[in-house]
């Protein structure tokens, strides 16, 4: 396994949304988004994750916001660009091309929809990793994908992809990161992909989170993840508390149309724009997120409404 430096891939790495406008991705507001993380606290982000609707992206549209998010970064802060798609020659084109714009490292989730049995998922990762030399994560979302991962095909692609450092693992399922990190030892980055389980999952031995909620609340999030890995545990149960409302409603929908209204809503966002099939907010889901929003002290109550929809 790739030995990397003991503070990089630890932390808070929220997974960006994609801003539009009129139709287009609006590469202005999301290098400000990047600026923001950074002036924030989060220890790093990650381009064209799952919150950033990256199957509504073309291939150039993923790649051109990857360029953006290292120019925003400036070297502050680390850049993960997400290059997996459903094609094998997409994910090649988007790895060779965040490489070539100074991404620090790559997250690959398992090809989605075409359900592959394992051999093939090693075979995949395989091929990938060794197209370069950037530390690779894989993405693990069976509900998204509708794969799942085991422990033996995990421990098979870091036996044969030294760049292999860690995982996202985006399902309620504690025991699998205990397996592979008895298994492949505590050098293995896990990042918690399920936001409610950001405390329970960083305290069996992830090293942090890649949170929609980290669009939201930065400070909080990473502040959570510092106190994990400080070992302050009261502290860190503390701050999941405080988040675990916030984190409950980034799924009172597909994600990430709540977390793109919260934004909107806060004035973190201009619009909340998405590509079909994803679709703005209801009224009442507007409403709903709202009360959410006031019982975290983040809006008041007698703030005006925006027009809502349907």
């Amino acid at each position: 396994m790739q030995r990397l430096r003991e503070d990089f891939l630890r932390g808070s790495y929220p997974p960006l949304v994609t801003p539009f406008k009129n139709g287009a991705v609006d590469y202005e507001t999301y290098a400000r988004l990047v600026e923001r993380q950074v002036a924030e606290g989060s220890h790093g982000i990650v381009v064209n994750g799952t919150t950033a609707e990256p199957s509504t992206l073309c291939v150039e549209e993923r790649n051109r916001l990857v360029e953006v998010a290292v120019k925003a970064a400036a070297g502050r802060i680390p850049v993960v660009a997400a290059t997996g798609g459903q094609s094998h020659a997409d994910t090649v084109a988007m790895t060779a091309a965040a490489e070539k714009a100074g991404a620090d490292a790559l997250l690959v989730v398992t090809p989605y929809f075409v359900r592959p049995p394992q051999r093939g998922l090693v075979e995949y990762y395989v091929d990938i990793g060794k197209r370069s030399g950037l530390p690779l994560l894989i993405y693990h979302i069976p509900g998204r994908a509708a794969v799942n991962m085991t422990v033996e095909s995990i421990a098979a692609i870091a036996e044969k992809v030294p760049t292999l450092v860690g995982m996202k693992h985006a399902v309620n399922d504690l025991n699998l990161v205990s397996e592979v990190l008895a298994r492949l030892g505590f050098d293995f980055r896990v990042f918690v992909g399920l936001e409610d389980l950001s405390f329970p999952m960083m305290a069996v031995g992830a090293v942090g989170v890649m949170n929609a909620v980290g669009n939201l609340m930065p400070r909080e999030v990473a502040g959570l993840c510092e106190h994990v890995l400080a070992g302050r545990m009261a502290e860190a149960r503390a701050a999941h508390f405080a988040l675990f409302e916030l984190n409950q409603a980034v799924f009172f929908d597909t994600n990430p149309i709540p977390m793109k209204y919260m934004m909107q809503r806060l004035g973190i966002l201009p619009n909340e724009e998405h590509r079909l099939p994803m679709v703005p907010a209801t009224s009442e889901l507007a409403k709903r997120l709202d009360q959410v929003l006031e019982r975290a002290g983040l809006l008041s109550a007698a703030s005006p409404r925006r027009a809502q929809i349907g």
